[in-house]
């Protein structure tokens, strides 16, 4: 597992794991495939009906999510630690469901109501990572699409012969000069077969590929050499160069990503290694789960589509097409919303069941809570670090961070924390782990800066969207709980002093105005300075939950102000849009059960399925929002736990 930090994106990597036998249902104890799902959901309209509390499921399958929150753009850190962070120490099945018995279930964070009437059923999410599709929705309504490999065409494009007339080693010495990675001052590239066209076809290649990089031609010994080296010394640096672009093209070529089993900061880290520039030159609007198949838009400042498309034929898992260039780059948060294809396979429910599951979801709706996700996966959950820098309690956050816990880590974490425990020395501490760039890397390199008498500054090291996550899995927890004590307290109806937006201003729903309002209409606030609450009973309750935390729900401000909480409204209930359903027999878990945009592209034609197939699969698709999360849908129709803890005391042989 990752360090606990990235909260919003830890996974437990190709975990297969194996449902025991109920009695009703022992013909299906099939493998259970767990992983990370993505965010998402959207809003709606009418309708009321009874409100269940989680029943004991003891038969569920494993299912876990992520919503992918931002995690900053950095330039490359060590392959090292990229490899130690790969690696997996997963550990055998019991150790593994043991340690999960530290963690967190739904009800820890809140969630504990449904919205629906139906009976729960199983099926395995994610048994393939084919079996979960998401489709960026751009800022126009549009769902983006990969349709088109061509590349516009444009006088100023290098041959093709750019990107194969050097050789791997000239490559590797270009770009150790380009990075300033040894002494050389430049490098020499023999001409061989001189021509006036092969050297053209050099300088232009050394120039396309490695920008900061000037040539120029010399004679030595009679044989002709291109010789690079740096225009403007560093400030050139993977900047490409101005003047080599033309003024009638826009400075930013957008493209479809569509990438499988990669998450987006990954794959732009891919993408920036083989263009040899920063990754902070690409810009997206929303970021990808790892283990699905995504679609989505991204921009990148001056580098051309032949150079994009040619990464087509020596990248794994990627496909870039849809090129254009625009004046704009793309901005997080931009996006309309995703749309998800997701496949359950080996479901039990019956087909009464799987109707009113799938009617409730597209009439209805599910509760919007944040998902399991937002509170990390070890037994110090992200909300109590958020708690603590509320409070303005430092030694607390610091012990949070760094102290030994019990729960799934990867080994070296595990020996710092002993050593931060016996010794409380950042330096023998950070000895212990070779991996520098996670959560307790950096909080250990802030205290050996700046002393432990001053740990905000030490804390301040952290990346600023890293340290926010805190907080934010503070006001989530908050949130899940007081909907949840709204719906047990006055049901899926709106009643006078609820909340509802007017514009983007918050305003209580009178007695005389009720009617007017269904419960698709009612927001709930995440604590703030800048927010008002509900006037019936959920108001105190808010105030009291921060009183036993020792917060002052009145003064939510900060002297660091990067703290200060302003709060946000946020829907009680999510309707998803263009809903649909299908149920589909098959025999061969491995054979996709749809088609996908590239399956499209390259001609495949759609799986034969049996009529009367083994197996049943639910096959659904449905459009979601951003910041709200796919697997509480999910969790509505299956009417099951979606927290590892759950899952894994339930699920504990291991299959590979």
């Amino acid at each position: 597992l990752h360090c606990a930090l990235n909260m919003e994106a830890v996974e437990v990597n190709n975990v297969s794991l194996k449902r025991p036998r109920s009695e009703d249902d022992v013909a299906n104890a099939d493998e259970i495939k767990r992983q990370k799902i993505s965010e998402k959901s959207k809003t709606g309209n009418d309708s009321g009906q009874s409100v269940e509390t989680v029943p004991e499921q003891p038969d569920k399958p494993l299912l876990e999510d992520t919503k992918n929150e931002i995690i900053p753009n950095e330039e490359s850190e060590e392959q090292e630690d990229e490899e130690l962070e790969d690696s997996d120490e997963d550990g055998d099945p019991e150790s593994f469901a043991d340690m999960m018995k530290h963690g967190l279930t739904e009800s820890d964070v809140g969630i504990t109501k449904f919205v629906s009437s139906h009976k729960g059923f199983s099926g395995i999410l994610k048994e393939r990572y084919s079996d979960f599709v998401v489709h960026e929705i751009g800022k126009d309504g549009r769902v983006i699409h990969l349709d088109d490999f061509s590349v516009p065409v444009d006088d100023e494009d290098p041959s093709e012969e750019t990107f194969t007339v050097l050789s791997d080693e000239d490559k590797q010495r270009l770009e150790e000069l380009q990075l300033l990675k040894n002494k050389e001052t430049s490098v020499a590239i023999e001409v061989i077969e001189d021509t006036k066209e092969k050297r053209t076809v050099i300088h232009q290649a050394v120039k396309s590929l490695f920008p900061g990089l000037e040539t120029k031609t010399e004679d030595r010994d009679g044989k002709k050499y291109i010789i690079a080296y740096h225009a403007a010394g560093k400030k050139a640096l993977a900047n490409p160069r101005k003047h080599s672009w033309p003024k009638s093209r826009g400075s930013y070529c957008h493209f479809v990503l569509y990438k499988e089993n990669k998450d987006t900061m990954d794959a732009i880290n891919v993408l920036s290694k083989f263009l040899r520039v920063k990754p902070n030159i690409f810009s997206y609007m929303g970021t990808k789960d790892k283990r699905a198949i995504t679609v989505q838009e991204i921009a990148v400042l001056r580098i051309t589509a032949q150079r994009l498309a040619h990464l087509n034929k020596c990248l794994m898992n990627f496909k870039l097409g849809n090129f254009s260039y625009k004046n704009h780059p793309l901005k997080l948060g931009e996006l309309q919303g995703n749309h998800f294809t997701v496949v359950l396979r080996n479901i039990t429910g019956t087909d009464d069941q799987i109707e009113q599951a799938m009617h409730s979801l597209r009439e209805i709706g599910f509760i919007n809570y944040y998902g399991m996700q937002r509170f990390g996966t070890t037994a110090v959950p992200t909300y109590q670090i958020g708690r603590a820098i509320l409070q303005n309690n430092w030694n607390e956050v610091m012990d949070l961070i760094l102290k030994p816990r019990p729960g799934a880590e990867k080994g070296y974490l595990v020996k710092c924390r002993e050593e931060w425990a016996k010794t409380k020395d950042p330096a023998a501490a950070l000895k212990k782990l070779p991996v520098k760039r996670c959560v307790e890397g950096q909080l250990l390199r802030g205290l050996l800066k700046y002393g432990m008498k001053n740990i905000i500054s030490a804390f301040g090291i952290i990346p600023r969207n890293n340290r926010l996550m805190y907080i934010h899995s503070y006001q989530s927890y908050v949130w899940n709980n007081m909907v949840s004590k709204r719906i047990e307290e006055y049901g899926l109806r709106a009643v006078p002093g609820d909340l509802t937006l007017k514009g983007a201003t918050a305003v209580h729903i009178e007695e005389g105005d009720v009617d007017n309002y269904t419960i698709h209409d009612v927001v709930m606030p995440l604590p703030g300075f800048d927010v008002i609450y509900p006037k019936h009973k959920i108001g105190e309750a808010y105030k009291e939950m921060l009183v036993a935390d020792n917060l002052d729900i009145n003064n939510m401000r900060h002297k660091v102000r990067d703290y200060s909480l302003s709060g946000a409204y946020r829907k009680i209930i999510i309707r998803p849009q263009n809903v649909t359903w299908e149920v589909v027999a098959y025999d061969d878990p491995r054979i996709p059960l749809f088609t996908t945009d590239l399956d499209k592209l390259e001609a495949k034609p759609l799986p034969v399925l049996p009529t009367d197939g083994k197996f049943r699969a639910l096959k659904m698709e449905f459009s979601l929002p951003p910041s709200t999360y796919a697997t509480m849908a999910i969790r509505e129709v299956l009417k099951m736990d979606t927290s590892i803890k759950n899952q894994t005391q339930l699920n504990t042989t291991w299959l590979r």
